[in-house]
């Protein structure tokens, strides 16, 4: 299923304190981004359309996969992410909580986050968000280059450079 919520803004979108997909809490992408997202909401930080896209309110979303990954319920989570404490004891809680994957789930896990959109069913989504931002197909191949472009991480190659690559 292809994730239907439009989340155009102002390119690229700044939000300080918002770490980049593919840093990693314990081993796993994603999570310390995503208690970010929890944080960054409560203190009135995120734009409103990536507030209606947090959790589960999309099946596809990376929140959606992160807590099912770990078998969590996202609002149990973001109840305990307010009450405060480090991202290492909020992956503590979510084990405790949900379930402790093992070394090969996590390199699976990884490796399935941080390639997302590359020659799978997502590259239709990504090529959308691409364009929400005015950027051609083929511009990054993942959904995790594209937040890090969206964001201000990662530049994009010079349109007139890239025509001679070889």
């Amino acid at each position: 299923m292809v994730c239907s919520l439009n989340m155009v803004n102002a390119f690229p979108t700044i939000i300080p304190g918002l770490r980049g997909p593919g840093e990693q809490v314990g081993g796993i992408v994603y999570f310390g981004r995503m208690t970010d997202k929890i944080r960054l909401n409560a203190q009135g930080k995120l734009p409103p359309d990536w507030q209606a896209a947090l959790g589960f309110a999309y099946p596809n979303s990376f929140d959606a996969r992160c807590c099912r990954f770990l078998k969590i319920d996202y609002s149990a989570f973001q109840a305990e992410v307010l009450k405060g404490g480090t991202d290492e004891q909020l992956l503590e809680w979510a084990f405790a909580n949900g379930r402790r994957p093992n070394d090969e789930e996590i390199e699976i896990w990884n490796a399935f986050m941080s390639k997302r959109g590359w020659r799978d069913s997502g590259t239709q989504r990504l090529n959308e968000r691409l364009a929400e931002i005015g950027l051609p197909p083929g511009t990054v191949e993942t959904m995790f280059e594209f937040i890090d472009v969206d964001e201000g991480r990662l530049k994009t190659p010079t349109p007139s450079l890239a025509k001679f690559k070889t």
